[in-house]
């Protein structure tokens, strides 16, 4: 019998609480596997027979073919007996691999059609990875990975108030803050940068003609808003618009379009080349010993200027004024950083 949401969520809720060499009691197992399922459903009490239960699966069902070793410590805690052991790190059944198998064949030939080919590089990594798990190779596929990253557990109840349009309570905490602000959010879409993700949308506590952006890992806590709330739509939001003319992923309002001028040195020139910094990247000048300008049309913002420095002394901004000063004092900032050593 397939495992039904809940359920999954439960035994995964159990097994982030216990392995590790984590112990918890009954109690604690029954009040996360509770947190849990609010925060997926907006309801969610579990019975202790229900938590029972589940440990008994996990340790003998062969349906779910975990075969947990779980065991009860003085008593009163529960944990694994292998502090390795992970019902995530379970091999894929043979009839699980088919049916991924078949999947992916689906997906290649759809993606022949016009309108699909956008997802050729998510069909060969997924490809990639069902045959090295089916034929027991190597991966040649590797994609950049952060398991210690915070938030994932959202994108689901996320996901689903988008397709819904269900207005939700998010508690959240900033960088800024000392204590975590509860508001009303209509979440739009959701958008990953660089191993992160985030949700845009309209917060009901400020200027209606706000979007905002929140960090999966800066959410504490997610529910449903009450009935009485309606979810804010905004017909001048559209997300390839939207995105179009940044890197990354924050923006003020009224931010407005500039032409940034760069100079790369013969060695970065090639790098800047073969991996433009945005779509509007165009050649303004190949000089005499082999440095090259560049120029993008983008919004200044945080990503932007990051990723200037981050390229060190390989690139030199040249215009605007106000970016070329802005950066100079982030790097004498820098310098001073040092000459504390």
């Amino acid at each position: 019998m397939p495992i039904n949401r809940n359920a999954l969520l439960r035994y995964k809720t159990i097994d982030r609480m216990l392995k590790g060499g984590r112990q918890a009691t009954l109690e604690e197992l029954i009040d996360a596997c509770s947190d849990a399922l609010h925060d997926y459903n907006g309801y969610g009490d579990v019975s202790k027979r229900t938590i029972q239960n589940d440990i008994q699966e996990m340790r003998y069902s062969q349906a779910l073919g975990y075969h947990a070793p779980i065991v009860v410590v003085d008593r009163k805690y529960y944990t694994y007996r292998d502090r390795n052991y992970s019902i995530m790190q379970m091999p894929v059944s043979k009839d699980d691999l088919m049916q991924l198998s078949e999947a992916v064949g689906l997906l290649k030939q759809m993606s022949s059609f016009q309108g699909f080919n956008e997802v050729d590089d998510v069909v060969n990594r997924l490809e990639d990875h069902v045959a090295s798990m089916r034929y027991q190779v190597e991966p040649i596929i590797f994609l950049e990975n952060n398991n210690r990253l915070k938030g994932l557990e959202y994108i689901t109840p996320l996901h689903d108030a988008i397709m819904a349009q269900k207005v939700i309570k998010v508690t959240y905490m900033t960088f800024i803050s000392e204590e975590p602000v509860t508001f009303s959010f209509s979440p739009y879409i959701l958008k990953e940068f660089r191993n992160r993700w985030f949700v845009f949308g309209k917060r009901h506590d400020t200027p209606d003609r706000f979007i905002f952006n929140l960090a999966l890992d800066r959410i504490e806590h997610i529910t449903d808003a009450p009935k009485k709330e309606k979810y804010r739509t905004d017909k001048a939001f559209h997300p390839h618009s939207y995105f179009k003319n940044m890197i990354g992923v924050s923006r003020d309002f009224d931010s407005p379009v500039e032409h940034i001028v760069f100079e790369a040195t013969p060695a970065q020139a090639p790098y800047n080349i073969t991996k433009p910094l945005h779509d509007s990247q165009k050649v303004v000048e190949r000089r005499d010993d082999g440095s090259v300008v560049f120029s993008i049309d983008v919004i200044v913002n945080y990503e932007l200027e990051r990723d200037l420095l981050g390229f060190g002394e390989g690139i030199t901004v040249l215009s605007p004024s106000s970016l070329v000063e802005r950066l100079k004092e982030r790097l004498k900032k820098s310098i001073e950083n040092y000459k504390k050593m």
